[in-house]
């Protein structure tokens, strides 16, 4: 499915990526890294959106840079929000099927078909302006997978929704991948992704680092502390709810909204905080995850690949 040889791209004397070689099957496939460590740069490498400055890159067998040879059974979810405010979704995403070569017809019927799949058939003929971040984000998704690729790529996906949106999403994808789809997830959050349990792509300083499994990679962190901070209501009440049902290093109350949560058990946690919201009937407005353990763990790996460990 997808093939790298000694791939670098290099952006002048900064390197983006730098000598990648890798083979992915058909699967589940999670690319984790820092802010800043090159899983962009190497999605718009898939993409076809970059050349490579030394090394060859293949999709499906073939170069991406001929992208109306591949790019038809790929789908993207980009980080960046390149949604038009001041039209609806079924025409964004209508137009963005009719690139593919479709016509005017089949383009609405599919993008119909992917906006109901995201749960957004209630208000795809509203403007995208009026949209909140989670309902934005849905449609970015309904984009990628409304023609049908084989192969989805998404660019931080999870990036500002709440916990009945996180939780949504990743049923999505998971649906999505039953389906007998491909899917390629970039994150900087290891719990993120993780429900949907891929193979892992560690990245970081544009070198792919390690690979492995949901487990084989959560070993590597198993003693390692997550930071978790959630903006909400009540974040004395929530403290006290988290206390009592979980196991938990710390919580600290850091503002009127805010409570910093320090935990080795990541994915209970976000299991957990949908419950606050349904039966305890709080508000949580905002998840920002520092995963302190996945920097550490870039952290000993680097220092392993340049010889100090």
């Amino acid at each position: 499915m997808i093939q790298l040889e000694a791939v670098t791209k290099l952006y002048g004397t900064v390197i983006g990526v730098n000598e990648i070689s890798l083979t992915l099957e058909p699967g589940n496939y999670g690319l984790l890294g820092p802010n800043g460590s090159g899983k962009t740069t190497l999605i718009n490498l898939l993409m076809g959106q970059l050349r490579p400055t030394i090394g060859s890159v293949r999709v499906f067998g073939i170069d991406p840079s001929r992208r109306d040879r591949v790019l038809r059974r790929v789908g993207l979810c980009p980080a960046s929000d390149l949604l038009i405010p001041n039209v609806s979704a079924l025409d964004w995403v209508s137009y963005q099927v009719e690139l593919y070569g479709f016509s005017r017809a089949d383009a609405l019927q599919r993008a119909t078909e992917a906006l109901t799949v995201v749960g957004m058939a209630h208000a795809m003929h509203r403007v995208i302006g009026s949209y909140s971040l989670g309902m934005r984000q849905r449609t970015k998704l309904a984009q990628a997978i409304a023609h049908e690729p084989d192969l989805v790529i998404l660019d931080e996906p999870f990036n500002g929704l709440d916990p009945i949106g996180r939780h949504e999403m990743t049923q999505l994808l998971k649906e999505w991948h039953g389906r007998g789809r491909s899917i390629l997830l970039a994150s900087h959050v290891l719990h993120e992704i993780e429900a949907i349990r891929p193979s892992f792509l560690l990245i970081s300083g544009g070198r792919l680092l390690a690979s492995g499994s949901p487990g084989e990679v959560r070993r590597l962190l198993v003693d390692l502390p997550n930071e978790i901070e959630l903006e909400l209501d009540q974040p004395r009440k929530a403290a006290s709810l988290i206390c009592e049902y979980m196991e938990i290093d710390t919580v600290r109350i850091i503002a009127d909204d805010r409570m910093m949560i320090v935990t080795r058990q990541p994915q209970s946690l976000f299991d957990f905080l949908p419950r606050l919201v349904n039966e305890h009937g709080l508000k949580i407005r905002q998840i920002h995850t520092r995963d302190e353990s996945l920097q550490d763990l870039f952290t000993t790996l680097m220092r392993r690949h340049r010889g100090e460990l």
